[in-house]
């Protein structure tokens, strides 16, 4: 049954796919879908891509293993929508740039900050497609028996078989959709766990209050998470691109503004299972990645637990199917635009590029935490692109070499971190969660090295694009 759940996954991503092809007709179909994206389409499509692995089964997974102190996660996952709806969304689609690397050029006109954000861009994608599709080797051997190469062979055909298709205009529909799909697959489920449960696993896990809670008892780890979590969305290459689908400013604030209701409706969801499952699981060795997938079958004996479980891998795949869509056309746009003029055929290349090194750093990462995968990754993009996209957007005095310098920080900040942890396993707190220390860090030396420096000669006139309404600029809308 679960076999046929993904497999019902997967051939209706195709399907919507070959429905988007037939409204691609031009280049900018292939890159911002011609920027005519309603607000509700495009809140969709983003929470379909935000919503990855680690929020379909890390979210449930960590408040199984931690308890309460895991519910710092979807509070830090929803509170940097709200750092995108106030700081960045309207002034990003005002620039007009089709990727970070365009917006980077229009602010400093630097080619050294251009080429920096490429990079970034890019190892941002590959760590980011290494747990979804991590997500889909895990839940392949668990629910179906099948190797888990067979999981993630299975994504990234179905990945290249809709982003080669239509790119952006064809990954917007299905992503659309499947944000609707996976809400589904938690509702359903949650309807009969709780009611069968009757809410006293979760009214028991939530005894100890809020105000208390910290993640695994230490509050520097909980402050740096919700910090990275916070600030990195700004930070991250595949949902930044989707604000270039607006028509206008207003409506990607709009979008900003829906998309923190339907990212919230999708976390009080999961929150709510996880409780549930500290308690119907009990201390055990389950793993925390599997925790939501085993939910219903200790909860439900009879055969509704095994049809749940099989909408659950489906909703699961759904999430990996999304999100590694959203990844690869932000680093295929990417690619294609410097290194192959910003042609469809480099855009296709890029593509295989996209998901050719994640699939092989899969292979190796064999012992990979999904959501611990996905908060390094949020920390590695709040301490390089945002603060420079949040300084560049609202303070006048930055500099290129500011933004260089800090990006260089932020990367080997977190970089120093993720090698201290991985060969000592008694690190200290703030070396294995290190967004507390290295995004302020960065912040500071972009500042620092900005005062030295002179900005360019075009601030006034890009940070006026930026920030004035299209309606006032004598300009009919796009």
């Amino acid at each position: 049954m679960t076999s046929a759940a993904i497999a019902v996954i997967c051939t209706a991503t195709i399907l919507m796919g070959v429905f988007g092809l037939s409204l691609t007709r031009s280049t900018g179909d292939f890159y911002v879908a011609s920027r005519r994206i309603s607000p509700l389409t495009n809140a969709s499509a983003i929470a379909g891509e935000y919503l990855s692995a680690a929020s379909f089964l890390g979210v449930v997974g960590l408040i199984y293993l931690w308890g309460p102190q895991g519910l710092w996660l979807p509070i830090g996952y929803t509170a940097g929508f709200l750092v995108l709806l106030l700081f960045v969304a309207a002034p990003l689609r005002r620039s007009g740039a089709y990727t970070l690397p365009d917006f980077m050029i229009l602010r400093f006109r630097s080619a050294v900050v251009r080429r920096m954000t490429t990079v970034v861009v890019v190892l941002t994608g590959w760590l980011y497609v290494v747990p979804q599709l991590r997500g889909a080797v895990i839940v392949t051997e668990f629910s179906t028996g099948l190797p888990g190469w067979v999981g993630a062979g299975l994504v990234v055909v179905v990945v290249l078989a809709v982003v080669l298709s239509g790119g952006m205009r064809t990954v917007t529909v299905a992503q659309a959709v499947q944000y609707w799909v996976k809400l589904a697959a938690l509702l359903i489920p949650a309807v009969f766990i709780v009611l069968r449960a009757g809410g006293e696993d979760a009214g028991q896990a939530l005894s100890e209050p809020l105000w208390r809670v910290t993640v695994q008892g230490d509050p520097l780890i909980a402050a740096s998470l919700v910090l990275a979590l916070s600030v990195g969305a700004v930070g991250l290459p595949h949902v930044l691109v989707r604000f270039y689908t607006n028509p206008d400013g207003h409506a990607a604030r709009r979008t900003a503004a829906a998309l923190v209701g339907l990212v919230g409706i999708f976390y009080v969801i999961a929150v709510l299972l996880g409780l549930t499952a500290v308690g119907a699981l009990g201390p055990s060795n389950t793993e925390a990645d599997t925790a939501l997938i085993q939910l219903p079958a200790a909860v439900l004996s009879d055969a509704t637990g095994d049809v749940l479980v099989a909408v659950l891998v489906g909703g699961a795949f759904a999430a990996f199917l999304s999100t590694t869509s959203g990844l690869v056309v932000s680093v295929s746009g990417v690619i294609s635009q410097e290194l192959f003029g910003g042609s469809v055929r480099g855009f296709r290349i890029g593509a295989l590029a996209a998901v050719g090194v994640p699939a092989g750093l899969t292979a190796a990462a064999t012992d990979v935490s999904l959501a611990g995968a996905v908060v390094l990754v949020f920390t590695f993009a709040a301490s390089t692109v945002a603060p420079v996209m949040l300084l560049g957007i609202w303070w006048s005095r930055i500099t290129a070499a500011g933004a260089v310098s800090g990006m260089l920080t932020g990367a080997a900040s977190t970089g120093l971190a993720v090698v201290v942890s991985a060969v000592s396993v008694q690190a200290p707190v703030l070396l294995t969660y290190p967004g507390l220390w290295s995004i302020p860090l960065s912040f500071a030396v972009i500042i620092a090295v900005s005062l030295t420096t002179e900005p360019p000669a075009s601030t006034s006139a890009v940070l006026t694009k930026l920030h004035l309404p299209e309606e006032h600029r004598g300009q009919s809308r796009p």
